[in-house]
């Protein structure tokens, strides 16, 4: 048997092994839950900072008799 015959059929063992595999997806990578890419404080500082200067340009505007 060449070398060249011998890795093709390692090849064609181990895909085989692979068809056999599809579909078994283990429960650790399925997700459970909703979670959040970040944490409650970052998010809250976020909805803080946001809505704070949204006030705070609304007061500027209105003090400054319209357009600023």
């Amino acid at each position: 048997m060449t070398t060249s015959r011998r890795f093709a059929d390692r090849k064609v063992d181990r895909f085989e092994k692979n068809i056999t595999k599809r579909g078994a997806v283990p429960e650790t990578t399925v997700k459970k839950g909703q979670d959040y890419p970040v944490g409650p404080i970052l998010l809250g500082f976020f909805i803080f900072v946001v809505i704070g200067s949204s006030l705070f340009q609304i007061i500027r505007t209105a003090t400054a008799g319209g357009m600023a």
